[in-house]
C-alpha cells in the first residue's frame, strides 16, 4: 500500500484497500507513466479522503439527511481529475496524457465545475440519490462487481439485492428525468423532452424518425437518452462518462476486465480433479495457442503456394515482379523445401514493366480476408479492387444499401457525426461497419452499440430499432476523437454487404 492517509478505523482501512485499485486504474489512464500514475493517485486519494471526511462531519439537513455527495469511489475518481487539472495549471502537464491535457483546456472540462444545471445529467442524478442507493448503483453498474459481493460489502440481503438494484435504477432514471426538465434548453429540445421520456421507458418502443435525427445532432438530449434508457446495457457507460468525464469509458472497460480476472481467479475447479491436472483456463489457453499455430502453418503454406502460381503469366513475368514485395506470413517449418529458382527476368519496355508491376501488386495481396484490426495498416484504396480486398463504397454495381455520412460538428480534438443507411431489403437486425483512415476513435454512440478494433468500427442495432422495412433508413450518431487529420470513413458495409455512397 502506498503512502495514503491514515485510516480512522478498521472500516475505513478496508474501504481504503477497496478504493485504491480503482483510483490507480484511473490515474494510470490520465498519466504518461507508472511513476506519474502512482504520484497522481496518492495526491488524489489524500485530497478525496479529506473531502469525504469533511462532508461526513458536516451539518445534517432537516429530517436527518446529510448534504448530497458522490459515493466514495466516484468521489475519489473525480479527485483524480481535479488533481490532474492542478498539475496542468502548475506546469506539470508533461506528466499527463496528451489527450487529457487537450480535454482539460476545452469547454467540455468546464461543464464539471460550471453552473450545476449545466453539469452532466448522470452526475446530477447520482448525487441526488441517497448515499446507500448511489453506492449500490455504482458498484454494480460501473465497478462490475457480482451482486453477492455488493450485498456483502454494503450489508444487504443477498436474496433481495437484485430487486433493490432494479428499484435504484428506476430512482436514478426519475432523478435524471427531473433534472433534464430543469435544464435550460431551447424550444426544439423542450418539444422532444416528453417524447424522449415515453420512448425510453419501454424496451419495445420504436423511436420516431424525427426524434432519432434530433438525438443524432444534439449532444445534450443524447446524454439524457443514455441516462433514461435503462434497457440495452447503456447505463454503465452513461454513468462512467457523465461522472468521471475524460476516459470514463476506458475506465469502465478496465474495471470490466478486472472483474473478469477476479471471477476467473475465484472460480473453484471441478470436484474430484486429480492432483497436477491442468485447470480449465490453462487447457483452453493451450488449445487456443495450438489453434493459432495451426492457422499460421496453413496461412504460410497457402502463401507459399500462391507465390509459386503463375496466375496466367509467363515465368519471366514472375521474375519481373521480384520477391522483395512478398512478405512471408510465418516460417513454421524450416525443413520445408525451398521453391524452385525462377529464371532471370528479361528486359522489357518501360510500359510493359509498369503493367507487370501493377499486376504483381494485384496478385500478391495477402490471401484471405484481413482481420478488422489490420485496416489501419493497409494502404488506402487506389480505385482498383481485388478478389480479396475491401472495395471503396460506391463501386458495387448493385449495392444492397446506400450510406450517407454527415460530419455534424468538429472541434480541436473531437467531432460529432451521423450515419444514415438505406437498405434495399427488409432487416430483422443490422450491423453497420466502416473504417477510419486517420486513427479516429469512437467514444460515444446513440441509437446503436459500438465496438472498435483498430480502425474498423462496428455499430449494432439497439433493441428498439432492429427492424427496418425495405427501402427505409436506419440512422445513428456518435462522438469520436481525432488528431492531425479527420478524413471521412470508407468501406461501409451493412450486415457484411458493401454499401454505396449516396449523392
Amino acid at each position: 500500500m502506498p503512502d495514503l492517509p491514515t485510516p480512522q478505523d478498521a472500516a475505513e482501512a478496508a474501504l481504503f484497500s477497496e478504493c485504491w485499485d480503482a483510483v490507480l486504474a484511473y490515474a494510470d489512464l490520465c498519466t504518461s507513466g507508472s511513476t506519474a500514475a502512482a504520484q497522481l493517485g496518492r495526491e488524489a486519494f489524500a485530497h478525496g479522503t479529506r473531502e469525504a471526511r469533511a462532508a461526513e462531519a458536516g451539518p445534517v439537513r432537516s429530517a436527518g439527511r446529510r448534504p448530497a455527495r458522490l459515493p466514495r469511489i466516484p468521489l475519489l475518481l473525480t479527485a483524480v481529475r481535479t488533481m490532474a487539472a492542478s498539475w496542468e495549471e502548475d506546469g506539470q502537464g508533461h506528466k499527463l496524457d496528451p489527450d487529457l491535457r487537450l480535454w482539460l483546456n476545452s469547454d467540455k472540462a468546464a461543464r464539471y465545475t460550471g453552473p450545476p444545471l449545466q453539469r452532466p445529467l448522470a452526475l446530477r442524478g447520482l448525487r441526488d440519490l441517497q448515499q446507500a442507493d448511489a453506492e449500490l448503483l455504482w458498484l454494480a453498474e460501473v465497478e462490475a462487481l457480482d451482486l453477492p459481493v455488493v450485498a456483502r460489502r454494503l450489508g444487504l440481503d443477498p436474496d433481495t439485492v437484485a430487486e433493490e438494484l432494479q428499484q435504484v435504477r428506476t430512482l436514478f432514471r426519475d432523478r435524471c428525468h427531473r433534472n433534464h426538465l430543469d435544464t435550460p434548453m431551447d424550444a426544439r429540445c423542450r418539444s422532444y423532452a416528453r417524447l424522449l421520456d415515453a420512448v425510453t421507458r419501454s424496451c419495445a418502443a420504436d423511436a420516431p424518425g424525427d426524434l432519432s435525427r434530433h438525438l443524432a445532432t444534439c449532444v445534450q438530449c443524447a446524454e439524457a437518452a443514455a441516462c433514461l434508457r435503462l434497457h440495452g446495457g447503456g447505463l454503465p457507460g452513461a454513468l462512467a462518462g457523465g461522472v468521471i468525464g475524460w476516459g470514463g469509458l476506458a475506465y469502465l472497460e478496465r474495471r470490466r476486465r478486472a472483474a473478469e480476472v477476479r471471477l476467473g481467479a475465484g472460480r473453484p475447479g471441478p470436484a474430484g480433479k486429480a492432483a497436477g491436472e491442468e485447470e480449465d483456463g490453462t487447457q483452453k489457453a493451450r488449445v487456443a495457442r495450438n489453434g493459432l499455430l495451426v492457422a499460421a502453418v496453413l496461412v504460410s503454406l497457402l502463401a507459399l503456394g500462391v507465390s509459386m502460381m503463375p496466375f496466367g503469366g509467363s515465368g519471366d513475368d514472375l521474375g519481373a515482379r521480384g520477391d522483395a514485395r512478398r512478405q512471408p506470413v510465418a516460417d513454421p517449418n524450416p525443413s520445408l523445401p525451398s521453391p524452385p529458382s525462377l529464371p532471370p527476368a528479361t528486359s522489357k519496355p518501360a510500359a510493359t514493366a509498369t503493367a507487370t508491376a501493377s499486376e504483381g501488386e494485384e496478385h500478391t495481396e495477402r490471401p484471405g480476408k484481413p482481420e478488422d484490426g489490420d485496416d489501419d495498416r493497409r494502404t488506402e484504396p487506389q480505385g482498383t479492387s481485388s478478389p480479396t480486398g475491401r472495395t471503396e463504397p460506391g463501386e458495387s454495381e448493385d449495392p444492397a444499401c446506400r450510406v450517407e455520412y454527415d460530419l455534424v460538428n468538429q472541434w480541436p480534438d473531437g467531432f460529432q457525426a451521423t450515419v444514415t443507411v438505406t437498405s434495399s431489403a427488409a432487416l430483422d437486425s443490422w450491423r453497420v461497419s466502416w473504417s477510419f483512415r486517420d486513427g479516429q476513435r469512437v467514444g460515444q454512440m446513440w441509437d446503436a452499440s459500438v465496438s472498435q478494433d483498430g480502425s474498423r468500427v462496428t455499430a449494432t442495432a439497439a433493441d428498439y430499432n432492429k427492424s427496418v422495412p425495405a427501402g427505409s433508413d436506419l440512422a445513428f450518431g456518435f462522438i469520436a476523437s481525432w488528431r492531425g487529420k479527420n478524413s471521412p470513413p470508407y468501406g461501409f458495409t451493412l450486415n457484411g454487404h458493401d454499401c454505396a455512397k449516396s449523392g
